[in-house]
């Protein structure tokens, strides 16, 4: 019997991808950091690991501890500056194949305005804005917690990206996500990610302290994927924009739970440490799961 032909194309905000699987941000580098590990060229897009418009060193101390089913991290958005990524790291990043998606942070408004201004001339197919940094200007509150704050940042960069799809990047720790939600696309967002890390800590009991020197950390992984899917599922009610889904995905199943929950794509983010070809089994596994149910488009995945 012929097998049925699938199309694996996604549109997410105006932008093509060949496919809905992400390599997500702070997972993946700038793409390079993985080549020779598996097929970067088949990814639907790459994620940039957080930028910031002035460079930062990250937090001292331990900034990693492995936790069951998943991992803590406490980087403090190492990076280059938005500059010099535009200068040393996009050029290569577009010779990889995938389209780029650049995750833009900031502790001010001030910096995400600045940073997102330098983007909007550049050649990222889309910006990607994380609103769980804390405002400094605010008591250290993230962004992404308080609706109002969300909708100024998004208002703002929206402002001076006119020519970017904007995607928010939304945090699990807020106490209404939904109006979070409400409020960034009122202020311009034309998708959502979702979620970001969910706030946590350990301690080390040899020592007797916090294993982190931020206390908290975020935790991601297999173990907080049930959480992440039902955000997915509970904000498909309340929005109509793209929804890219975030968490825990490690598997072609974790991936389809998502899709069918309503998400227009995924990213995976943890998983690739452990084995850096699994975003390359999901899509395979993706197409195969299509051909089997005889569906011939992505969005015909979808349950809702």
């Amino acid at each position: 019997m012929k097998t049925k032909k699938v199309e694996l194309s996604v549109e997410i905000a105006g932008v093509k991808l060949q496919n809905p699987v992400i390599a997500a941000s702070g997972t993946f580098g700038y793409g390079r950091e993985y080549e020779g590990l598996l097929d970067i060229s088949s990814l639907g897009a790459i994620c940039t690991k957080g930028l910031t418009f002035i460079p930062r060193q990250g937090n001292p101390g331990r900034r990693t501890h492995e936790t069951p089913s998943g991992m803590m991290n406490s980087i403090g958005l190492e990076n280059p500056g938005v500059a010099a990524f535009i200068k040393n790291e996009l050029p290569y990043m577009h010779k990889l194949g995938p389209a780029v998606i650049a995750n833009l942070s900031g502790s001010t408004v001030d910096e995400y305005v600045k940073g997102a201004r330098l983007l909007n001339y550049s050649t990222v197919d889309m910006i990607e804005l994380n609103i769980s940094c804390p405002n400094v200007k605010a008591g250290g509150m993230a962004f992404g917690l308080d609706p109002r704050a969300a909708a100024t940042v998004t208002r703002q960069v929206r402002s001076v990206t006119p020519s970017k799809p904007l995607m928010v990047k939304l945090s699990p720790n807020a106490p209404d996500l939904p109006a979070v939600a409400r409020s960034c696309i009122a202020a311009g967002a034309d998708a959502l990610s979702l979620i970001n890390t969910i706030k946590a800590m350990a301690i080390d009991i040899h020592e007797r302290k916090p294993i982190f020197n931020n206390i908290s950390a975020g935790l991601s992984g297999p173990a907080i994927r049930p959480i992440a899917l039902r955000m997915v599922w509970e904000l498909y009610e309340f929005v109509r924009v793209p929804i890219v889904g975030i968490g825990g995905i490690a598997s072609t199943t974790d991936a389809l739970e998502f899709l069918l929950a309503g998400a227009a794509a995924i990213q995976v983010g943890s998983a690739t440490f452990a084995h850096p070809p699994v975003m390359n089994d999901i899509i395979f596994g993706i197409e195969e799961y299509m051909q089997k149910m005889g569906l011939d488009r992505v969005s015909k995945l979808s349950i809702r």
